[in-house]
C-alpha cells in the first residue's frame, strides 16, 4: 500500500532533481532509489511525472544532442556515448544522431580554436588541433579534413 506522504515525498524529491536540468528516466529512478524510496513509490513517481511529461527519453535526448551541438561541440559517437551512460535507449539514441554533421561540428569547434593556433606552422597546427578534435571524439578522417581546410582558408587569408 502507498502512503501520500512518501509518495509526495518522493514527487517532491524529483521536482527538485528536475529543476536543475532535464534527465533521463534512468537518472532519475536511480536518483529516487538513491534516496532511500522504495521501488513501487519511485514506479507510482515517475509514471505521474510522464503524465505530467516531465519525463521523456526522446526529448531528453533531443535537448542533450542540441546543447552538446550548440555550445560544446562533440562527435557522433561522443554524444551517443554520453547518452549511452545516461541510460538513454539505443533506437532513441540512434534517431537522435542520425542528423549530426561531424565534418560541421569539428569545423565550427576548430574555428573557435583557430586564433591560438594562426601563428604555428604546419605540423604543429595539425597537431594541436587533432589532439583538441580527438579530444571530442572526431575520428581522424574528420579531423585530417578540418585541419587541412582550416590551413588553407587561414593561410588565404593572410
Amino acid at each position: 500500500m502507498l502512503d501520500d506522504s512518501t509518495l509526495q515525498r518522493c514527487l517532491d524529491s524529483a521536482y527538485r532533481y528536475l529543476s536543475y536540468r532535464a534527465r533521463s528516466e534512468a537518472e532519475l529512478r536511480k536518483y529516487l532509489c538513491r534516496r532511500s524510496f522504495d521501488d513501487e513509490v519511485v514506479d507510482k513517481t515517475i509514471s505521474n511525472l510522464k503524465e505530467q511529461e516531465l519525463i521523456d527519453d526522446l526529448a531528453f535526448a533531443e535537448s542533450w544532442r542540441d546543447s552538446r551541438l550548440s555550445s560544446q561541440p562533440r562527435s557522433k559517437r561522443l554524444i551517443a556515448q554520453e547518452l549511452k551512460d545516461k541510460k538513454v535507449a539505443r533506437e532513441i539514441i540512434e534517431r537522435i544522431i542520425e542528423n549530426v554533421n561531424d565534418e560541421d561540428s569539428a569545423y565550427r569547434l576548430a574555428c573557435r580554436r583557430l586564433h591560438l593556433l594562426t601563428h604555428l606552422d604546419y605540423p604543429e597546427f595539425r597537431r594541436r588541433l587533432s589532439s583538441y578534435l580527438a579530444y571530442r571524439g572526431f575520428s581522424y578522417e574528420v579531423i585530417r579534413q578540418t585541419a587541412v581546410r582550416l590551413w588553407q582558408e587561414n593561410k588565404s587569408k593572410t
